[in-house]
């Protein structure tokens, strides 16, 4: 079933909780990080997945829920051919190397994304990491793949115009909770709290119809230098705030208290 956004958002209000349940991430900065050190673009991204390592552990220990990464967006083709290939291929043994832990601490895995482009040998390894952990509930990992935001939203819309074409729906019942049922994360929360490194204050792209009432942090940090103590920062400033979702300060704690 579709979630509102109302239902959404009463759903987070009276979680009780003060740490966000799913924490989206736009993990940038990999590059430049390596520049400052007059190091190869490709060491930069290499020292960046041991920051993913440690950020999926912290938030397991900390007990949040989902954790959206975004590694690569559909414009990162237009980059130099020789990093696109490594970026690929360290995706690939990054997966080949992270899969036992992942069940080990009962970890759920899976891309969204056009993952075709990336050639059959990644698309064979990352089916079968999502087959092999889709029972597990410690904490959802969602890697955005070759992603964009307005793919996402076109993709869903696509599959409703199908729908009505072939007379399964009125074109005139087509809501946003229909457009949500058909977007990549359908079944997951929309994200709490939005982190970007590396300084810059945009989402680029990045689950545009999700984003809608998320709470954003922008960081001057690149991401290999995103450890635990800057992610603490984060969940401190995040749980400073008081999220209204368009409703005053009095109606919140009336709905905390009920």
């Amino acid at each position: 079933m579709p979630k509102s956004d109302s239902a959404n958002s009463i759903r987070q209000l009276r979680s009780g909780s003060s740490l966000p349940q799913h924490v989206a991430v736009i993990m940038d900065g990999n590059g430049r990080w390596a520049t400052q050190r007059r190091l190869p673009r490709i060491a930069g991204h290499s020292e960046g997945v041991k920051r993913v390592r440690e950020l999926v552990s912290v938030c397991a220990e900390k007990g949040i829920k989902y954790l959206t990464l975004f590694a690569f967006s559909s414009e990162n083709w237009r980059r130099p051919k020789l990093e696109v290939k490594y970026l690929i291929e360290l995706f690939v043994s990054a997966l080949d190397e992270e899969l036992k832990k992942l069940q080990e601490n009962n970890i759920k895995f899976r891309v969204i994304g056009q993952i075709d482009r990336f050639g059959e040998n990644a698309v064979r390894k990352i089916k079968n990491a999502e087959a092999l952990t889709r029972g597990n509930d410690r904490l959802a990992l969602t890697i955005a793949a070759n992603y964009g935001g307005r793919w996402d939203i076109a993709q869903a819309c696509a599959e409703l115009a199908r729908r009505a074409q072939e007379g399964k729906i009125e074109v005139d019942a087509i809501t946003p909770e229909l457009i949500e049922a058909s977007l990549s994360m359908h079944d997951t929360p929309d994200p709490d709290l939005f982190i970007r490194t590396g300084g810059e204050q945009r989402v680029s792209n990045f689950l545009l119809w999700q984003l809608a009432y998320t709470e954003l942090y922008f960081v001057p940090i690149l991401w290999p230098d995103f450890d635990r103590s800057q992610f603490d920062l984060a969940m401190d400033s995040y749980v400073a705030r008081q999220r209204r979702f368009g409703l005053t300060g009095e109606q919140i704690e009336a709905i905390r208290q009920a």
